[in-house]
Formats: C-alpha cells, structure tokens, sequence
C-alpha cells in the first residue's frame, strides 16, 4: 500500500507545494534579457567540477589509472601507487567493452559542456553584473584535466598578474570527500603549481584568480523539482491502478565504509535529497534508497541496488522505478550499470524502468544559474560546512586546500 500523509500533515504540506509551484515557474519561465552586459573586466570563469568519463574507448586506460590511484575515492592505503596501477590494468579490457556498448564512450563531457554553457546564457541576463560569465569544464580523472582547464583559464587572462574571479562549481550535489573534495585537492595543487604571486597589481593584490566555491546543493529546490517532474514522467508509463504501488529506488553511488565511517556527510546529504524529493511528490509512492558501483573486496555502504531490485522481484514487487539520484548527466553508472546491467538483467525490463537524467533539462539548468546567481551575489568564498573536516580525516592535503579556499578574499 503506497504511504501517504495524514489529513492533518498533508494540510501542513500545501503551502510548501505552492511554494515549490511557485518556484517552479519561475525556473520554466526564459529569462527576459534586462540590463545588457557591459562589464569591463574579464568576467567570472564558472568552472564545473566532476568525476568525467572517457569520451571514447581509447581513453579508458588513462582513466582507469587516474581513478584507482585517488586515494580520496578509492583508499587502498600505503599500497595505493602500487595496488590502483594494478587493478585498473586487469580492470581496463572489462571497462572499454562496457564504454563500447554505449555508444563507444561516455557522454558526461558532452553534457556538462552543455549544462555550464546554458548556465551562463541565463546568468549573463540574470547577473549583468558578474558578467560576462565564461563556461569551464575540469575533470578528475578524464579530459578536459584540472590542469588542463587551469592552463586554459591563465591563457584567457585570468591570473597572471591581472586577477579575476572564478567559480568552482562542484556537479556533485552532495557532498563528499571522495567527489568534491578530492576535486577541490586537485584544483589547489594546480593552483599552487601554475600560479602563486606574479607581483601586485596598482590595487595592491597579487594578480591571482579569486577562487569561490559552490560546494553542495543537496536540497536546491530547483533540483528537487527536476528529479520530481522527471519521476512524475515515468510513473505515467504504469497502469493507473498500478501507478501508486510502484517503489521508487533512489541509487547513489557507494562509499566504502572506511570514508562513512571517517565522517563523510555523503549518505546524510544524498538522504536529504531523496527525503526532498519525497516531498515534493507528496509522498505518493513507497521509497527506499540503495547504492551502486561498489568496487573491490572492502565493505561498501549498502544495499546495493542491484541486489535490492532482486530481492524485490523475488518478493512480488515487480514495479521499480530506478532514480539516479546523485548524478547531473548520463554516464556509464546509468547507461550501462543501471540500463544493461540492473534492468536489463532483471528479467522485467518492461515493469523495472529508470527515470530519464537531468542532462539538459531547462529546470535543472535554470537551478544552476540560480544557485550561481546567489552564490555571486553573497560575497563569500565557501560554505561554513566546507570548513569542517571529517572527525576521522588524516590528510593534511584536505587540511591545506581547505584552509586556502576559505581564505580567499572576494
């Protein structure tokens, strides 16, 4: 029996869906083109943060290698340079075979270019005074590279001896050390590398990039009316009479336990989200939250998804609805992991189906732009919870990249 509100808390609930309505239209809404963008300075980079993908099968290696030698993701201890080589190696002939039947490479650099793009079309009418906003794009372990982006931004003229102002935007709506922040490590070691003092300016600064973050956004409503409009969507592909019954399985990807249990806010957040969501949908639909892409033989946060969807096939329940919850685009967790692997190893794909992405969905880019918009306009560097370490945290390098982020005078 599907869960529902009682009288008394669905009257409670009413004046925040007409608020969310409310919002909602204003973020359909096109932007009308106000004030025309007249700033005379170099602008505001707005660089996206994220995991990447390999854009063809040839570049699955590199990847690979990339990805399993972060410690701050994959922790594999004082063996780290030796173990993460090794396993991406014997995992590399498996991986490309799945980036081959998708298509022969991930679609996450076409979509984020995409999504920061747009973002900037609207926030050049929304914040004329920030503008003109340049769209950047910096992966951690695929092309474009931190570094690469970093280069770029120095060969647009931004630092240098010449200042600006740039925005790193984490594509993780929630937090964790293993996504956002070793993307920002990455960012403030080519920071330190490529820049440091270039000798001051007639103002009396140093001429270096002014860096602001945007760190999470677990609970954005815009992004909770994304992810709501996109399941109400799918659900209208079940019978009426069965439409109410289906079980949405929100799936994040994993975490080891040792990153949990060190105090990482990511489950929090990404229950926050789904709790959200929930919401927003008017509790219409039982729900439960799994997670996927657990890799190696270590204990990783649980259930996984792919075991939850069988369980609940075995038990009767055969009306799933899958939500990716924690990505902003297509990639290989839900083209292949989730689409051929999951549902298309269920044995009901016409009963288990998966929510579309927010890929380019005007909802979800004009959420961004709001978030940039606020975020321009508050004056300040980070979010007091960036600041925080985890109880557990041993890094010095997360100590000294956070240290530097919130320094930072806008």
């Amino acid at each position: 029996m599907a869960f529902r509100l009682p009288a008394a808390a669905a009257s409670a609930a009413r004046p925040l869906r007409s608020s969310l309505l409310s919002q909602q239209r204003r973020w359909l809404a096109t932007p009308t083109p106000v004030y025309p963008v007249t700033a005379n300075h170099q602008g505001t980079a707005m660089v996206f943060l994220n995991m990447g993908g390999p854009s063809t099968v040839q570049e699955v290696g590199d990847f690979l290698s990339r990805l399993f030698s972060d410690g701050d993701l994959i922790p594999l201890g004082r063996l780290q340079n030796y173990l993460g080589p090794l396993i991406s190696k014997r995992r590399t002939p498996k991986i490309e075979k799945q980036y081959a039947a998708i298509g022969g490479g991930s679609p996450i650099r076409k979509w984020s270019e995409h999504q920061c793009e747009e973002m900037c079309k609207v926030l050049d009418q929304i914040s004329p005074e920030t503008a003109p906003h340049k769209p950047y794009v910096a992966f951690r372990y695929a092309n474009p590279l931190t570094e690469t982006m970093y280069k770029k931004l120095l060969e647009d003229g931004f630092g240098n001896g010449k200042g600006g102002r740039a925005v790193a935007f984490t594509q993780y709506p929630q937090y964790s050390c293993s996504t956002t922040g070793s993307s920002l490590n990455e960012l403030w070691k080519w920071r330190q590398r490529l820049e440091g003092k270039t000798g001051p300016l007639d103002d009396g600064s140093d001429g270096t990039i002014k860096w602001s973050v945007i760190d999470r956004w677990p609970v954005h409503p815009g992004l909770v009316e994304a992810f709501a409009q996109n399941i109400e969507a799918k659900l209208l592909e079940y019978p009426e009479e069965r439409r109410d019954k289906a079980v949405l399985l929100f799936s994040a990807h994993s975490l080891p336990m040792s990153v949990v249990n060190r105090g990482d806010p990511y489950p929090a957040e990404v229950a926050a989200t789904v709790h959200a969501v929930v919401q927003r949908l008017g509790h219409s639909n039982p729900y439960r939250l799994c997670w996927q892409s657990q890799v190696g033989p270590q204990p990783w946060l649980g259930p996984q998804t792919a075991t939850s969807v069988e369980e609940y096939i075995a038990k009767g329940q055969k009306d799933l609805v899958l939500i990716p919850i924690a990505f902003t685009s297509d990639h290989i967790e839900t083209l292949f992991e989730l689409d051929e692997e999951v549902i298309g190893g269920s044995g009901h794909a016409e009963t288990v189906k998966r929510v579309e992405s927010l890929n380019g969905n005007p909802v979800f880019i004009n959420a961004l732009a709001d978030l940039a918009k606020s975020h321009l306009a508050s004056g300040i560097a980070t979010s007091t919870q960036l600041g925080l370490r985890c109880p557990g945290c041993k890094s010095e390098r997360c100590h000294e990249s956070k240290k530097f982020f919130a320094a930072q005078q806008l």
